[in-house]
């Protein structure tokens, strides 16, 4: 039937998914308890359960473009409620993941650009500079000047130093990032 309103699974997704990851989402049977402990689920588009049933019936394109993945603050909470033990938050890092290496804009831009700026930070000290990455995130982001007072404060009260420090062995830190998947950039 060409007009057939019924959604047929594709498994490829989730055995892509459950094979990045290490974690075995065809286990999820649905409970909501992961959705219900998540105290970011009111600023997610597909809730949590509803992202893993999603993995499972092979919706990737839908997934990857949602807001859910990026809004995900990888608290755990999920994690520790589930209780097949799936590495949820785990799963939503591996998304975010497979939607950059796809190309997929993300479903919130200045999400993925404060982890561009962390991660840079770490890359080039070892650890993050804070001045430096809310500069960079601040720069891509556009929003210059909307934390100028916070961020005035912070430095009269030396919370923000104006030189990076670096750990001992920046090489090793920079050869830790040269070992994972690229990232789409």
């Amino acid at each position: 039937m060409p007009d057939d309103p019924l959604i047929r699974p594709e498994c490829g997704f989730l055995a892509a998914v459950e094979e990045r990851c290490g974690e075995k989402v065809s286990r999820c049977y649905h409970c909501r308890k992961c959705t219900n402990g998540c105290p970011v689920a009111f600023a997610m588009d597909v809730l949590p359960n509803q992202a893993m049933r999603m993995i499972q019936l092979g919706l990737e394109d839908e997934l990857l473009r949602s807001r859910t993945i990026w809004v995900c603050a990888s608290c755990q909470t999920c994690t520790t409620r589930c209780p097949n033990d799936i590495d949820i938050a785990r799963v939503m890092d591996c998304l975010r993941q497979l939607s950059q290496e796809a190309g997929v804009a993300p479903g919130e831009p200045n999400v993925a650009r404060f982890h561009r700026a962390f991660l840079d930070s770490i890359r080039r000290h070892g650890r993050v500079s804070e001045l430096e990455m809310v500069a960079q995130y601040k720069l891509a982001s556009m929003d210059l000047f909307s934390n100028a007072k916070l961020g005035w404060e912070m430095l009269k009260r030396g919370k923000l130093k104006f030189l990076p420090e670096n750990v001992r062995d920046r090489a090793e830190i920079r050869r830790m990032f040269d070992k994972r998947p690229k990232e789409g950039r």
